[in-house]
């Protein structure tokens, strides 16, 4: 019979060695546990997002008269002021042509003679006529003496068009307006000599019942608004005001321009708006607002992204805690703050959300759930995407 014998001291030495090598794995296991950091994560969801594309524009009446004379002549009255408000037909300026009075008058004399003439050629037929049927006179004299009532009343028409031309430019004097309107700037002065060839004009009237909102955009954003149908009349537009608060009338669209600007690239655009309270004024600059309505997109801070050669990526991470550089689709919002995802992103997904210089594809992290509503940048944004939908 075989026996068996155990050394026990050798026996506890590796019992020993064991525990050691158990106790130190656990440590390095600890250790991995508490390097990993913690990083605040958004879960996403689908939502349907008011943006609104902005450009600069000039505002305009609809009615933007220049004024100038259609006679030579020193101004004798200024009637109205910058910025007066003036009916149609309402004398702005009167002005000192004497001359035009002088003709008037000399074409007024000559209507008169002219009258004279005709009544005496008329009188001389009357005399003719009987003394040609008593073959007093020959025929030859009535002939003659109807040619002269022919001759005068021809001379009588001449001198009432005459007349009518220097009633005309005596009119001329008195400059009036050509529609309702507002008074722009009044560069000429009392006594000053002002003709038709001025190249500045007396002033500008204003009709701005409505006003026109011009604007330009290139082929690009031309391209994308017609597909998406943002250039129709049926669209409202809103307007922004300098002092960054929203005129009180929606407009709408109303020209395109049909060709490329060869010089700028772009497309003149207009719009239009009612003015009811006479806000907006010729000259004036404001912000137009187009609307556009992006359905299923993700709203994600700025911040959360890095760019490659032009790509936007964000860290997404998986269900062991990884993270994933992960490249997206993105549109600015108006805040510049924060971005709207339309592809590379699906509902549920986790957006790495600051710290991402530090990360690498496949590294592991403890996530900690943010709130959008705890997000500064997307507050705003969400407040209007609900306003929006309910």
């Amino acid at each position: 019979m075989k026996t068996t014998t155990i050394n026990l001291q050798n026996l506890s030495f590796g019992l020993f060695i064991g525990l050691l090598s158990l106790s130190c794995n656990s440590d390095k296991n600890a250790e991995k546990r508490n390097s990993v950091s913690e990083y605040n994560v958004l879960t996403v969801s689908p939502k349907t997002i008011e943006l609104y594309r902005e450009f600069p524009v000039t505002i305009e009446g609809t009615e933007n008269i220049e004024i100038y004379p259609k006679i030579e002549g020193f101004i004798d009255k200024v009637f109205i002021d910058e910025g007066d408000y003036v009916q149609k037909g309402q004398i702005l300026f009167s002005l000192n042509a004497p001359e035009y009075e002088q003709e008037l008058l000399s074409t007024k004399a000559a209507i008169s003679s002219a009258k004279a003439n005709v009544s005496s050629a008329q009188v001389d037929i009357e005399k003719a006529k009987p003394l040609v049927e008593r073959e007093i006179i020959s025929k030859f004299e009535l002939t003659s003496a109807e040619n002269s009532l022919t001759a005068a009343k021809a001379t009588l028409e001449q001198a009432q068009a005459n007349y009518s031309n220097a009633q005309s430019n005596f009119n001329y004097t008195k400059i009036t307006a050509p529609v309702s309107g507002y008074i722009g700037s009044l560069p000429y002065k009392l006594g000053s000599l002002v003709s038709s060839s001025i190249t500045e004009p007396l002033t500008t009237v204003s009709n701005i019942k409505q006003v026109y909102a011009y604007f330009s955009i290139n082929e690009k954003t031309y391209l994308e608004f017609a597909k998406e149908g943002l250039l129709s009349n049926m669209n409202e537009v809103s307007l922004l005001l300098p002092d960054y608060t929203l005129f009180n009338q929606k407009g709408k669209i109303q020209t395109v321009s049909g060709q490329v600007d060869e010089e700028t690239g772009s497309f003149h655009v207009r719009a239009i708006f009612n003015n009811p309270d006479n806000l907006l004024r010729t000259g004036n600059s404001a912000t137009i607002q187009l609307p556009r309505t992006i359905k299923g997109a993700f709203l994600i801070p700025q911040s959360a992204t890095y760019e490659i050669q032009g790509g936007v990526y964000v860290y997404l991470v998986n269900n062991q805690s990884q993270v994933k550089s992960t490249k997206i689709t993105v549109t600015a919002t108006n805040s510049g703050l924060a971005y709207i995802v339309t592809n590379g992103l699906k509902e549920g997904d986790q957006v790495v959300l600051e710290g991402i210089s530090g990360l690498s594809s496949g590294k592991e992290i403890k996530t900690v759930q943010v709130k959008e509503s705890d997000i500064s940048a997307l507050q705003q944004i969400i407040e209007k995407v609900t306003s929006t939908n309910q």
